[in-house]
């Protein structure tokens, strides 16, 4: 099952330094396939970006996506990009410039769409409670989910503790997705 760490501004600031030594040190450690940099705050975006692939470089088998930015990730020589619920419209741009392309979805519907419309693998959840986000899909609507569609799906939302990933492994889920988990 793969796994896929997502960085927060939370945990890994905005210091360059600071962001490199903990993004490292958290990628040696949980050995991810997949990172994400996402901080939707920092007015250094394109910098900080940078410093995050040049960081996964560093690890032979960590794909390194930007998060919405389509033409950064393709600038630094990212895996890929991942899109938001709302930029459907870019897959087939990504797409064309070499990207793999990881979308994030909230409904079966949405899934359905990206594999449509040519993406490689979309975010579903939230699968268990997560602060702030709506209501809980649960495993049953996961693995439903996952019977009816043939995209890689990484289950997304809650997954905290080591219980959360040995049910997403048992729903036959391509992988996980989390921030809190890999810190």
């Amino acid at each position: 099952m793969k796994k896929y760490l997502i960085t927060s501004r939370e945990f890994y600031t905005d210091t360059p330094a600071v962001f490199r030594s903990i993004l490292h040190a958290q990628l040696k450690k949980h050995q991810p396939s997949h990172a994400l940099y996402r901080d939707k705050s920092n007015q250094n975006y394109h910098v900080q970006a940078a410093h995050f692939v040049e960081v996964c470089s560093q690890f032979e088998n960590i794909k390194s996506f930007i998060h919405q930015h389509v033409d950064l990730a393709k600038e630094l020589g990212a895996s890929g990009v991942h899109l938001t619920s709302s930029q459907f419209g870019e897959i087939e741009r990504a797409k064309e410039l070499g990207l793999e392309v990881i979308i994030s979805t909230h409904t079966h519907e949405e899934v359905l769409e990206a594999k449509k419309l040519g993406a490689d693998a979309v975010t579903y959840g939230p699968v268990f409670f997560s602060p702030g986000k709506s209501e809980p899909k649960g495993m049953d609507d996961l693995k439903e989910l996952i019977d009816k569609c043939d995209i890689n799906i990484f289950a997304l939302g809650g997954i905290v503790e080591n219980i959360h990933v040995d049910m997403i492994e048992q729903s036959k889920a391509f992988g996980f997705a989390s921030i809190r988990y890999f810190y």
